[in-house]
């Protein structure tokens, strides 16, 4: 990979858009979350991504959420945003993104439709060679990449990144061994924690953590066990936090979103427990699971921070 263009590793941190009563974009709540993620050693901030409801939020609201991140990073970390839908709206946001002075976007997948492995690869190149900044390409729902794909998409300079979140296997084999060291590697599985352990040998250096927004140290005691082989603390925290998070999780389409805001809220943070349509609020049954959850994972786990 070339020198300049280095992809954050490690733990990625992704905001989410908090609302107020008004349905309003929460500048605040955004600015405490961004800072709380840096303050607890995340290593880059992702703005208007999956978790930021980047199919929800207006184009005002985008931009003003860059704003934000830059205010409340202070160049700790690398600031990537969010890019897709159709493909003048994506260009237009990668636009943004270098006027505003990220680092870099991940290339959300297109909606609505589903295109050949050819026009895949189209969507992608023109989004990433709109302008010079690193681009990270998304394997997601209607987006899926053979090798031979890959393999074009690699020809562009700006291409750095290849983050996953399909979870097949087989085909995460195919891609690293065509591509090798020639991009970086993510896990952006949903609860990227619970597939993490099948990643990292496959090269898989970096990972998208959603508890991370309102258990950090969960993420990092978690992360820098399993980097150390310790299976004793990895099986524990599974036992006690992950995989019942994960379970609540699974109970509603959107929880992947919602219940990282319902976290927040349990543990004090100025997140209120809302999400725009069609995405829905966690029930208050699960909101239940996940504060005894959250209460295990700060009375058995010792906070870490960096």
């Amino acid at each position: 990979m070339d020198s300049e263009r280095n992809v954050p590793t490690g733990i990625l941190g992704f905001p989410v858009a908090p609302f107020n009563e008004k349905d309003e974009l929460d500048e605040q709540a955004l600015y405490k979350n961004i800072s709380f993620l840096i303050s607890n050693g995340l290593e880059s901030i992702f703005i208007g991504c999956g978790a930021g409801e980047f199919h929800a939020i207006s184009e005002d609201e985008y931009e003003t959420m860059i704003d934000i991140a830059h205010e409340a990073t202070q160049s700790q970390v690398p600031i990537y945003t969010g890019v897709g839908g159709n493909i003048r709206t994506a260009v237009r946001q990668a636009e943004l993104s270098e006027k505003k002075g990220v680092d870099g976007y991940l290339i959300l997948p297109p909606y609505l439709v589903e295109g050949t492995h050819q026009g895949n690869v189209e969507y992608i190149s023109q989004v990433a060679q709109s302008t010079q900044l690193n681009s990270i390409v998304y394997q997601r729902n209607n987006v899926l990449l053979t090798k031979e794909s890959l393999q074009q998409l690699v020809t562009i300079p700006q291409v750095v990144g290849f983050k996953d979140g399909v979870g097949d296997m087989e085909r995460n084999i195919q891609l690293t061994q065509a591509v090798g060291d020639r991009l970086q590697w993510m896990n952006g599985m949903p609860m990227a924690e619970v597939t993490m352990p099948a990643y990292i040998p496959l090269g898989f250096e970096g990972y998208s953590s959603a508890i991370s927004n309102y258990i950090p140290h969960i993420s990092r005691l978690f992360y820098d066990s399993l980097l150390h082989g310790d299976k004793e603390t990895v099986t524990d925290i599974y036992r006690d936090v992950i995989l019942p998070i994960n379970d609540i999780r699974k109970q509603r389409p959107g929880y992947a979103v919602a219940l990282i805001k319902a976290g927040m809220e349990i543990v004090g943070l100025p997140v209120r427990n809302t999400v725009r349509p069609p995405l829905t609020p966690v029930e208050s049954s699960h909101y239940k699971e996940l504060e005894a959850v959250i209460n295990v994972a700060f009375d058995k786990y010792s906070l870490q921070t960096k």
